[in-house]
């Protein structure tokens, strides 16, 4: 988990790590949310996962590390893209400057910004009912998780770019773009764990210029995109222009690489993360039927009797209105979240205390969201089951406390205004407009957990609903 440079201390009082501890060493790099997750429920919210890494799925750990800001652990060194020179926003360690640089970023992030993209989105929205609609009057299997990708990489380029990079327009995966994403994300969870290796033969500025390695690919995509920007008379407001326009007043608060680094970061983080959460709604939602039929009952009371939710695409302020289908989003997040890799932080000087366990100095320590939302200690005896209604109880304030989908303090998702509208838009058009069934109802989803999680292989019907 990194750290390993710092040799770990162990506690010599009763709540101390001790050699005897039954923390169980696992691989260093096992970063399968399943071991994860067994290693959890075998032994507990503490899991020793290296010689100085530790797993923790406590509540309790939220306030103490994603809360309260600390010195991240070095497995975020290599998010330098496409060598040391160019870090991206999300590998500075030191809290104050991931504080001061998302200061810098901020103008293009709020949702007052974000907002005025929706028309946009809606467009492309469109694009997916639109193939959506081909595979439902041709009766043939469809590969929605692709389609979902699509989306969320075509609205990231319209968001930051004012032009997405044209995957729904063709229907396929141009160029191999998002396969070589996937295959970059492997690469660096693997990567990260030898960092001098990583920093002498790939991210090197020599090797860089002789562009021979595939880790270029996601700078070379981004530059490009981030060049027509420039060059396009018809570009919006949008992030690129925020940043440029912090740039050309303040340069020595904002470097142009810095705008190359958020633009890589958003292009590169932005669109997999958005998609996991849009196929775990839908792949769960079509195996509760009774959850399904709830949110369409919902969607329609709300057009009979407000006149909402009637637009082509359903607006992000209607969806909004929609409580049980808001609830099926949450529910899709908590039980399949799509970063199955932890925070990892390192322990201060003065060691931290959580759950009754004394954490020493330097120790790198991680909170698996992915683990802990499926945690029957936090959750009961249905963590494991898709049950929305858990959301609409009387106390279901209280499940907010250890909930952070989008994570929290100074390291939260600084994309989540355009994720929410994007998984609320999407969601309540498709349930609107469309049943839906796996070929295979027995078939489970695939997916690969690197640095995040990405889903795929379960392929569907789909079927136009009647116009109510």
């Amino acid at each position: 988990m990194g750290g390993a440079d710092t040799p770990l201390a162990y506690g010599t009082g009763p709540t101390g790590l001790r050699k005897d501890d039954n923390i169980e060493p696992v691989p260093y790099m096992d970063w399968a949310p399943k071991s994860h997750l067994d290693l959890h429920a075998k032994h507990g919210d503490f899991v020793r996962i290296a010689p100085n890494g530790v797993s923790i799925t406590h509540p309790a750990a939220i306030k103490s590390l994603i809360l309260t800001p600390q010195y991240k652990g070095h497995f975020y060194n290599i998010m330098k893209f496409p060598d040391w020179r160019t870090p991206l926003p999300l590998s500075i360690l030191d809290p104050k400057a991931k504080a001061e640089m998302n200061r810098r970023l901020a103008s293009a992030y709020p949702m007052s910004n974000v907002i005025k993209s929706e028309e946009q989105i809606s467009r492309l929205v469109e694009k997916l009912t639109g193939w959506m609609d081909q595979h439902a009057s041709t009766h043939e299997p469809m590969d929605l998780a692709k389609f979902l990708t699509f989306t969320a990489f075509d609205v990231v380029g319209e968001v930051v770019f004012s032009r997405p990079f044209g995957f729904l327009e063709q229907g396929v995966d141009i160029g191999d773009s998002i396969s070589q994403t996937m295959k970059f994300e492997g690469y660096i969870s693997v990567a990260a764990f030898a960092q001098w290796l990583h920093n002498s033969l790939v991210a090197n500025p020599f090797i860089t210029w002789l562009d021979i390695m595939p880790t270029n690919y996601l700078s070379k995509t981004s530059n490009k995109a981030l060049e027509e920007h420039k060059a396009n008379q018809d570009a919006r407001f949008d992030y690129v222009a925020h940043w440029l326009k912090t740039h050309e007043e303040h340069p020595e608060r904002l470097s142009y690489r810095d705008v190359q680094a958020a633009v890589m970061a958003n292009v590169g983080a932005g669109s997999d993360t958005v998609s996991c959460a849009l196929q775990s709604f839908i792949y769960h939602a079509i195996r509760h039927p009774n959850a399904w039929s709830r949110m369409r009952q919902e969607i329609d009371e709300a057009r009979s009797k407000e006149g909402a939710c009637t637009d082509r695409v359903v607006t992000y302020a209607d969806a909004q209105k929609l409580p049980y289908l808001q609830a099926c989003i949450k529910e899709a997040l908590r039980i399949f979240h799509p970063v199955p890799m932890g925070t990892a932080r390192v322990v201060p000087k003065q060691g931290i205390v959580i759950g009754g366990r004394a954490l020493p100095a330097g120790t790198t320590v991680s909170l698996n969201t992915f683990s802990m939302n499926l945690s029957t200690d936090v959750w009961g005896a249905d963590a494991k089951e898709f049950k929305p209604e858990r959301w609409l109880k009387e106390d279901s304030a209280q499940l907010e406390k250890p909930f952070i989908p989008f994570s929290g303090g100074i390291g939260a998702c600084v994309g989540q205004h355009l994720a929410r509208i994007e998984l609320s838009k999407i969601l309540a058009t498709i349930v609107r407009d469309f049943n839906i069934r796996q070929v295979d109802p027995k078939q489970k989803w695939s997916y690969h957990a690197y640095f995040t999680t990405v889903p795929g292989g379960w392929p569907v019907y789909v079927e136009k609903r009647e116009a109510a």
